[in-house]
């Protein structure tokens, strides 16, 4: 893709893939009995076909589109694995597959462990906030256990200030609570399990300090630099995204930015513009060719192998 630095490749560590059954256990969670059709005509948002493989083949030709490598896909609600699995079987050598798992509910250790020995989920997604529980909660040990089993395996962690657009655009209530947001919480996990490889999204979603602390003192802990990063506003008006991006390297390293968009949905299709945004804010920081290389795409292929393939 053109940059300032000339054309280089980029793979996006951050994609939401909402696939027909995501909206179907969405509408399972509405008042009215709704449907995925009526959510699309609601959202003003297309919907994907029940077949996962078009869905994948969609977003792939999106991304020639947009000349983005490859791309990590996420299950986006606790029980949607398989349909990122069939779409990473579709196409190996454009996505990662990443998946949601709620560690409170009984199953969730063998659903990770299923969901891992398919061979195309890499990832596993934690949201504390939304479902409510500590990070060190001794229900989520078991599945740091499965992952750690798995060497090469992901576990994404979301930190700080959550809203799920398309939950609040439905109406749908969204309890979460924020006690169980703090990147702080990671440290002693990350130190327990070295060999595991944690993401922090968002740069910590307005726990940039605490984000890196944790870096610091944690080198398996990656941060991932995905959406708007709106919460750069609960800091301070002096700082910009430039700014961000100067201290996360500073502290992490180059090494251990992942560039992401948080794109999700058609017809926007790829945030091209979250992108640019990025692109922006590194030339702004003075990033040399080498470290932009780095951040918007070998960081992620290296973590996740395919450098080796290339």
């Amino acid at each position: 893709m053109n940059t300032p630095w000339g054309d280089i490749d980029v793979s996006d560590a951050h994609v939401h893939f909402f696939s027909h059954r995501f909206f179907t256990l969405l509408a399972a969670q509405t008042n009215e009995h709704a449907t995925v059709e009526t959510i699309g005509a609601r959202l003003g948002w297309e919907m994907p076909p029940q077949d996962n493989a078009a869905l994948a083949g969609r977003w792939a030709a999106e991304l020639d589109r947009h000349g983005v490598l490859r791309a990590a896909l996420i299950a986006s609600l606790p029980g949607d694995e398989d349909s990122v699995a069939s779409a990473v079987a579709a196409f190996p050598e454009r996505f990662h597959g990443y998946f949601l798992v709620n560690p409170c509910e009984p199953e969730a250790p063998a659903r990770v462990e299923r969901a891992l020995a398919s061979g195309q989920l890499r990832c596993v997604c934690l949201f504390p906030a939304m479902h409510r529980y500590s990070i060190q909660d001794e229900r989520v040990e078991a599945i740091f256990e499965k992952a750690a089993a798995r060497p090469g395996t992901l576990v994404f962690v979301h930190c700080g200030v959550l809203t799920v657009g398309v939950r609040r655009r439905l109406g749908l209530k969204s309890a979460y609570d924020l006690r169980f947001s703090n990147p702080v919480d990671l440290h002693t996990v990350a130190l327990r399990y070295p060999k595991l490889n944690f993401v922090i999204p968002h740069f910590g979603a307005g726990y940039l300090r605490e984000a890196l602390m944790v870096c610091d003192l944690c080198p398996n802990v990656y941060l991932d630099t995905s959406s708007s990063n709106s919460w750069i506003r609960y800091i301070s008006p002096e700082i910009r995204l430039a700014d961000v991006f100067r201290r996360a390297l500073e502290v992490a390293g180059k090494q251990r930015l992942l560039f992401g968009t948080d794109s999700s949905y058609f017809p926007r299709g790829w945030h091209a513009a979250v992108f640019h945004d990025q692109v922006r804010a590194l030339s702004e920081a003075g990033v040399e060719e080498e470290v932009a290389r780095e951040i918007f795409g070998g960081n992620l292929d290296r973590l996740l192998g395919f450098a080796n393939r290339t």
